[in-house]
């Protein structure tokens, strides 16, 4: 892009630049000046509140280890008090005091013998006993006696009977005689007291003072005012045994920028000076936020250019290249000091394949002339571009007019995609779906071949039997009057079992195509009278006996007739099977059993009393060649449940294993049926076709 050249810089006048500076140290006078006098100011009143609440702080804890010591002084008298006279002297004690809430006579195990409340409060243990509130007690009198001298314990709270309580503390001192304990005296302080007592009227006015635990925690507090929190001080109110944090709080709060009357005017005309300047100073930080933000826009469109990976380039109206982004000179493979500056007539640019240049020359110049014409320009072409090595690579482009900032069109702006590495996908792609067909067409030859020998066994064992049957009854003796019709039956079943080997193959080339089977409305007592034949058969030789369940009335099912037959007979062919040996004779029942499911579905199952599936076969059953059998491939039930699921069906089984009774297996599938048909009649009867067969 076409770079802009700045306008030359013109000096201002000398005189100009002297009276701003002028300006600039006067006004730098008055601030330093107006700085230090509020500075001086608040700080001066900031030192005095401060000092005030230092010195509060150090007379109120002066003050109550006075009190706590005169209080010492008089407990100690009562250690050696007799009997008689102590609680005289206690309660005379506590006449003269309001810190002590509680004075009490314990004997050698810390029992109280002997105790007198404050008469300036109520009893203080009225809502919890003192046993429920000694353990801190216990713990000072054992450490007194060890030390040999009275000390404090912990602080801890009181609850009152109107829900509100006292923060208070024990003073234990005890009475040794021959090394040993006698007696106890234990003295209740008050710390809200202590303070009370501590501290002043004009204190109580100034200040807010507390007891505050190390976590900031508040035990006691009094004082006329609240504090600001703004001027804090405080102090350790150390005692025997127990340190309490005095704070101090002074309800004076941060001092007033204007104490006076002077500097108020000093201020007001350092103010008024004070916006000539920042009138100025807006005007020039207006400029220098343009200029930043040119800044950033510029800083900003460079990182966003160097990080596409399509190609920038731009040229003016003559076809000249004014810029290309390091994605482009990447992409053609020539740096950008050789690209910028080419590209006019009659030179083209070092990109373009020499066979194709009077080609791009007159595309670029039909590419004005739509731009002259009012015409949009063509949003994307697809072109060949040529590397610096001499490569051939397609590209696609996309053009849009460069405009400057008077809306003037300059050149155009040209995104170039390299279409390189996506014809090789493509053809890659290509490539592999070739490969993806031939297997395809190699694994359906192979299940074809699998179906066919699978799906033939059957029609072609009822081929033999009928067959061998046929040559039986021929040898028969000539005078018996039922074999040339018995014959006719024969050989009339081996043609419909030839037949119904030819639609197998038909049905299961076309299922392996996986192309539409032809459907058609077929009857449920057809389905059952085809595969009911070649069913007795192989009953007949395992001794079992076929009972029918299939109510009168059944709508029609549409269905492959050929597929859904050969799933009746590779489900009674393994429910016979299963019978076959571990069932006694009288068991070996096979029971075909049809009812409607839903309105639009009919439901089949084929149940047997063998010996049931175990879990771990269960689990495998339907995988294709998962066989338990010898002589199997294990196709069939696979080949069931996909014949079902193509019918939009579902295939499931249920099984009853050892130690259950009776135990069997009960296979299921479901096929679509008419809807308004004829709903079935009464369970009494059982179907036109007959009810039992035995072998």
């Amino acid at each position: 892009m076409h770079a802009v050249a700045p306008p030359p810089f013109t000096p201002a006048r000398p005189r100009r630049w002297r009276r701003a500076l002028l300006w600039g140290t006067l006004v730098g006078l008055l601030l330093v000046a107006q700085s230090l006098l509020l500075t001086l100011t608040v700080s001066h009143e900031a030192a005095r509140a401060q000092e005030a609440s230092d010195l509060a702080a150090a007379e109120v804890t002066a003050r109550g280890k006075q009190l706590v010591s005169r209080d010492l002084q008089a407990l100690q008298g009562l250690l050696w008090a007799q009997d008689d006279e102590w609680r005289t002297n206690a309660a005379a004690l506590m006449r003269q005091t309001r810190v002590l809430l509680r004075i009490e006579l314990r004997d050698r195990n810390r029992e109280v013998i002997r105790a007198v409340d404050t008469p300036y409060a109520p009893p203080l243990f009225s809502t919890l006993s003192r046993n429920q509130l000694q353990l801190e007690t216990e713990l000072a009198c054992i450490a007194a006696l060890r030390q040999g001298t009275p000390l404090f314990s912990r602080s801890y709270f009181v609850p009152g009977s109107g829900g509100d309580g006292l923060e208070v503390t024990d003073l234990c001192l005890p009475r040794v005689r021959a090394g040993e304990p006698a007696s106890y005296v234990v003295a209740t302080v008050g710390l809200r007291p202590l303070l009370e007592e501590s501290i002043s009227q004009d204190q109580a006015r100034r200040f807010e003072m507390s007891f505050v635990e190390g976590d900031g925690t508040r035990l006691a507090r009094t004082g006329l005012t609240r504090g600001s929190g703004f001027y804090l001080s405080e102090r350790l109110l150390d005692l025997p045994g127990l340190s309490l944090q005095l704070r101090v709080d002074n309800a004076t709060g941060r001092p007033q920028l204007i104490p006076n009357l002077a500097t108020a005017l000093v201020i007001g005309l350092s103010l008024a000076l004070f916006a000539l300047v920042i009138v100025l100073a807006r005007d020039g930080r207006k400029r220098a936020e343009a200029e930043h933000a040119l800044a950033e826009s510029l800083a900003f469109r460079q990182a966003m250019e160097n990080s596409l990976i399509t190609g920038l380039r731009a040229r003016d109206l003559d076809g000249n290249i004014s810029y290309v982004n390091p994605a482009f000179c990447a992409m053609v493979g020539y740096p950008a000091e050789e690209l910028v500056g080419s590209g006019r007539p009659p030179n083209p640019p070092l990109y373009w394949p020499p066979e194709f240049t009077d080609e791009y020359w007159r595309r670029h110049r039909d590419r004005e002339a739509r731009w002259e014409a009012g015409l949009p320009p063509r949003e994307g072409f697809e072109t060949v571009f040529a590397r610096a090595s001499g490569e051939r690579f397609p590209v696609m482009i996309y053009e849009a007019p460069l405009l400057n900032a008077e809306g003037q069109q300059t050149g155009w702006m040209s995104a170039v995609l390299d279409l390189s590495a996506q014809r090789k996908v493509e053809e890659l792609s290509r490539q592999q779906q070739d490969r993806l067909q031939a297997t395809a067409r190699l694994a359906t030859v192979g299940e074809m071949a699998s179906l066919l020998s699978h799906e033939l066994n059957q029609p072609l064992a009822a081929i033999a039997s009928y067959a061998t049957a046929s040559i039986n009854l021929m040898v028969r003796e000539a005078d018996d009057p039922q074999t040339p019709a018995m014959v006719r039956q024969a050989v009339t079943r081996i043609a419909e079992q030839a037949e119904r080997a030819g639609r197998v193959i038909k049905s299961v080339h076309d299922f392996v195509r996986r192309r539409e089977a032809a459907r058609e409305w077929t009857a449920v007592d057809q389905l059952i009278e085809a595969v009911l034949p070649l069913v007795r058969l192989q009953a007949r030789k395992s001794g079992a006996r076929i009972e029918l369940d299939v109510p009168r009335g059944l709508p029609r099912v549409r269905c492959d007739r050929t597929m859904v037959e050969q799933v009746l007979l590779n489900l009674t062919r393994n429910a016979i099977q299963a019978m076959d040996g571990p069932t006694p004779l009288a068991d070996r029942a096979l029971i075909l059993r049809v009812h409607r499911l839903q309105p639009k579905w009919l439901s089949f199952a084929v149940i047997d009393h063998g010996p049931g599936i175990p879990p771990e076969v269960a689990r495998q059953l339907f995988t294709p060649f998962f066989t338990t059998r010898t002589e199997g491939m294990g196709l069939g039930l696979s080949l069931c449940r996909t014949v079902v699921e193509q019918h939009g069906g579902a295939m499931d089984f249920e099984s009853r294993v050892a130690p259950q009774s009776p135990t069997g297996t009960e296979f299921r599938f479901s096929l679509p049926c008419e809807d308004g048909a004829g709903s079935p009649r009464a369970a009494g009867s059982r179907n036109t076709l007959s009810g039992e067969s035995s072998a």
